[in-house]
């Protein structure tokens, strides 16, 4: 009986390592009530859902302050371009203080269930995309977070940076232009690409998997679509639509 009792915890344990993860894009703000993407309020519900992670953008104002949003711009601002007094005078849409890095990772230190998927977006110069990435790895180590957190990338560059500085983290990489083989080779942990280009080349998951690679697909919100890369063994799925998906 003791034996029967081991061997199907660990087959459960394969089962759960094998079953297709869910990450909520910018959070989960598609609810009802709509909330706000990349806000502290959609971090909290996808910490309420109980999934794999939640996804997030960071970038870097004029000042050097690190915070969390999605595009260049903040209202009309250029966040590069602009120090961090001026941006916090434009509140979010659902009426949140423009977000910190320290305090999204305040609130994401709330669940260390929940793993929080750092995007580091690409910047002007080399220089810059160096400075970013270091300063956003020093504020993670401060906070004792780095079990916690999984970095991904548009840029090469800062994706190899993270590697260079902390050769133990997971890192992914987001444009799609680069073979498994080639993400091997460069030394990363994974790929993280729309889910068109695996519909484009469609032995690439298999490819990856083989080579110990993560893969990701995003931004999937298409149920027949998740089903489809499910099929083939994909290991996570970024979306708008996680409470949809996490069954």
């Amino acid at each position: 009986m003791k034996n029967f009792i081991v061997g199907l915890t660990v087959l459960s344990t394969i089962m759960m390592k094998a079953q297709t993860q869910v990450i909520a894009h910018r959070g989960y703000w598609q609810t009802q009530p709509p909330t706000t993407e990349n806000s502290i309020k959609s971090l909290e519900n996808a910490q309420n859902l109980k999934i794999y992670g939640a996804e997030f953008d960071v970038r870097m104002t004029k000042d050097g302050v690190l915070v969390i949003n999605h595009d260049e711009h903040h209202a009309k601002m250029e966040i590069s371009e602009t120090d961090f007094k001026e941006l916090e005078k434009v509140k979010l849409s659902n009426g949140e203080n423009f977000p910190t890095l320290k305090e999204y990772l305040k609130q994401g230190k709330k669940d260390k269930s929940l793993k929080l998927i750092v995007e580091i977006k690409p910047n002007k110069t080399k220089e810059k995309e160096d400075e970013l990435t270091a300063k956003t790895i020093k504020m993670i180590k401060d906070m004792k977070l780095q079990s916690q957190c999984e970095f991904i990338s548009f840029s090469l560059n800062i994706c190899k940076e993270i590697k260079r500085l902390e050769p133990g983290f997971k890192v992914q990489y987001l444009k799609g232009e680069l073979s498994p083989q080639q993400i091997k080779d460069e030394g990363l942990d994974g790929i993280d690409y729309h889910f068109s280009i695996f519909q484009k080349n469609p032995t690439w998951i298999a490819e990856a998997k083989a080579l110990g690679l993560i893969t990701n697909a995003w931004t999937v919100n298409d149920i027949t679509v998740f089903n489809e890369l499910k099929a083939q063994g994909i290991g996570f799925i970024t979306t708008n639509i996680p409470d949809q998906l996490k069954n």
